[in-house]
């Protein structure tokens, strides 16, 4: 198993405690979907993700701290759902799903 695909496993199960169940890998072994706009990257040691114009870094050695600045956004995002997004869901799953991604 590669440094990249351990250290996502570790961010996605210190999330998965932290109420955030939804994260599900993108295939690249290295880059995890958490949330609209929210998508975290591990590479050259440090997990990275924006955050709006800004662009985020910790240290990988810590997948539980960077899970709680990850849920923290997860959680700013969340609360302000784009407009757009209800009727994009219904499309790309078929008709109203019971949860957002």
């Amino acid at each position: 198993m590669s440094e990249s695909r351990v250290a996502v496993e570790k961010l996605r199960a210190e999330l998965a405690a932290l109420g955030v169940a939804d994260a599900y890998e993108i295939g690249d072994e290295a880059t995890l979907s958490v949330w609209i706009g929210l998508v975290v990257t591990f590479r050259e040691g440090f997990y990275r993700w924006r955050e709006g114009a800004v662009k985020c870094r910790h240290l990988g050695t810590d997948p539980a701290g960077c899970a709680i600045r990850v849920a923290r956004r997860h959680a700013e995002l969340k609360a302000d759902v784009p407009p757009w997004w209800e009727e994009l869901e219904k499309v790309l799953r078929g008709g109203a799903a019971g949860g957002y991604p």
